[in-house]
């Protein structure tokens, strides 16, 4: 299984934090964000890694290259450097040809939750897509989605995106000459079509974005 972590944003609500940080590097609880994220992704059956890069995309290259899962070959790691930012859905479709044919798990890099990966499906009906919502937190003001049975029936304000989703190379072949585009442009069109599909999570879990927002989590 392969898994890609979305990590070449600038963070801008984070600034003056992510001047010199990249965002997915912000330590949190000991170790920055993306090395918890591969801790996680290293419990289940991810054997191979793409993270697009962008701002400060060395330092998170050399944070993850010498990550002991790395080092050791538990994890393979391919890097996709962006000479500009090209959004979430651009950023994956350039990435493609390194996360091959099969489904594939994404994972955004700015994220601190306690999701269990191996609930995620590893494989999926054509056309559609699988994404990890959870109760809209009191802190956010507008939610995402509303679920129903499984299925994401409408955009709404009960559910918000984890960041988290199985998806597959096939459903980016109508975006191939798009360039820059979001990922929920994807989403939408896929609620339209009744092909979007949701895992609920009620755990711990956190969209770092503002500084405020960080040093609360960070205990600072």
């Amino acid at each position: 299984m392969r898994a890609m972590i979305l990590a070449a944003g600038r963070g801008s609500r984070l600034r003056p934090l992510t001047d010199q940080t990249p965002k997915p590097l912000l330590p949190l609880h000991g170790k920055p964000l993306i090395g918890h994220s591969l801790e996680q992704l290293a419990t289940s059956s991810v054997t191979h890694i793409v993270i697009n890069l962008h701002h400060l995309g060395e330092q998170i290259e050399e944070y993850v290259s010498e990550h002991p899962l790395i080092r050791s070959g538990r994890l393979k790691v391919d890097f996709s450097q962006e000479t500009e930012l090209l959004e979430t859905g651009g950023g994956i479709v350039k990435a493609l040809p390194l996360l091959g044919e099969q489904p594939f798990w994404l994972l955004n890099g700015d994220i601190y939750t306690n999701f269990d990966f191996n609930r995620l499906p590893t494989q999926l009906a054509a056309h559609t897509a699988h994404i990890a919502v959870t109760p809209r937190p009191e802190y956010r003001e507008q939610g995402d989605f509303e679920v129903a049975a499984g299925r994401v029936t409408q955009r709404g304000n009960t559910w918000v995106y984890c960041g988290i989703a199985t998806l597959q190379a096939s459903l980016f072949k109508p975006w191939l000459e798009t360039g820059h585009f979001s990922l929920r442009d994807l989403y939408f069109n896929l609620i339209e079509a009744g092909g979007l599909y949701a895992t609920e999570h009620r755990g711990r879990w956190h969209d770092i974005g503002t500084p405020a927002q960080y040093r609360e989590l960070a205990g600072l």
